[in-house]
């Protein structure tokens, strides 16, 4: 036969495709990828590092909790319950 271009074997081979499935990729929802330059890139780096290390501590310190069956509640020195010792009162 004679020679077809690549555009044209793109379009058949396409045309095929959509013959033998019904099947489509997903849209794009999110904004193709783009050129960072190497101090973005590093920032964007250490953030998520950072970000990382105080989840890992957050949640070995809730696993260590759970593991002494540590109760944390809530502690207030001048709460309601100093209060109730200081009401005024009337002196009738």
């Amino acid at each position: 036969g004679s020679p077809i271009t690549a555009e044209e074997r793109r379009l058949r081979d396409k045309k095929h495709l959509n013959d033998i499935t019904a099947a489509r990729l997903p849209p794009l929802h999110h904004s193709p990828a783009k050129l960072l330059s190497i101090e973005e890139s590093i920032a964007i780096q250490i953030q998520q590092k950072e970000a990382y290390e105080e989840m890992q501590a957050k949640l070995a310190a809730q696993k260590l909790a759970e593991r002494l069956n540590i109760k944390m509640l809530r502690f207030e020195p001048e709460g309601a319950a100093s209060m109730q010792y200081r009401e005024v009162r009337d002196e009738d």
